[in-house]
């Protein structure tokens, strides 16, 4: 058997054992596949202010290693739903953040093995608001180089920066560059990173409007985290 991602992790970050790896990710279907022995996950509910609050509470790390892990938005027009990005690098409008080399080279002989994956690396963009139109999208790969966009990694990489802990971020693509987002994603979810029922029905009252791009999002979304699924294949043994 070929071991898991969160076995490589371990074994390249090997310096705190008894330390968990702290996995951040923006909702609570990304935190459950995480989740697993000497894992720690942090889940925003999608609100980047409260993900830096919750890291601020933390004034010891008490990890060994900081990974960034969930869905994003495709900024590289060559990119489909189900594509894993590798970050090389997190950037933003005020800097950048370099992922662990080291790290990294473990992770994609990982990745590689499974032959359902397919896994490019390049840089990620982080922002504090979604990018819910295709222009915006194009815009920022044009000015980034980066291959696809959340609003987690960039707060994790500065996290780990300040700490220097090792930080990698795998992020599969959900929306591909060329599909904006219903606005509905702004009132989707609720503070736990779970699915808020009222708000999207609210705003599809509202905008009735939107039911075919919530009908594309949950197509992508479908493919995207299968694919999620498999690139942690037995995290709940992990990091030990």
């Amino acid at each position: 058997m070929s071991p898991s991602v969160c076995e490589i992790v371990a074994a390249a970050v090997p310096a705190a054992a008894a330390l968990p790896v702290l996995v951040v990710t923006g909702v609570a279907r990304e935190a459950k596949i995480a989740a697993g022995p000497s894992v720690e996950t942090i889940c925003s509910g999608g609100v980047p202010a409260r993900l830096r609050a919750m890291l601020d509470a933390r004034p010891e790390p008490a990890c060994r290693a900081v990974v960034s892990f969930g869905v994003a938005g495709g900024l590289d027009p060559s990119l489909h739903p189900g594509d894993i990005v590798l970050a090389t690098k997190v950037v933003t409008e005020d800097g950048e953040w370099a992922a662990d080399a080291a790290l990294n080279e473990t992770l994609q002989s990982a990745l590689n093995v499974d032959n359902r994956l397919r896994t490019i690396q390049a840089p990620l963009a982080g922002v504090d608001l979604a990018l819910v139109c295709k222009i915006s999208k194009r815009n920022t790969w044009e000015n980034s180089g980066a291959a696809a966009v959340d609003m987690e990694s960039h707060i994790a990489a500065e996290y780990a920066a300040k700490h220097g802990l090792p930080f990698a971020a795998i992020r599969v693509v959900c929306d591909p560059a060329h599909r904006g987002l219903p606005d509905l994603v702004a009132t989707a979810l609720k503070p736990d990173g779970s699915i808020s029922l009222p708000g999207v029905f609210g705003s599809l009252a509202r905008r009735p409007g939107q039911i075919m791009d919530l009908i594309r999002l949950g197509r992508d979304a479908s493919i995207a985290f299968r694919s999620l699924g498999y690139v942690p294949a037995s995290w709940g043994t992990a990091f030990s």
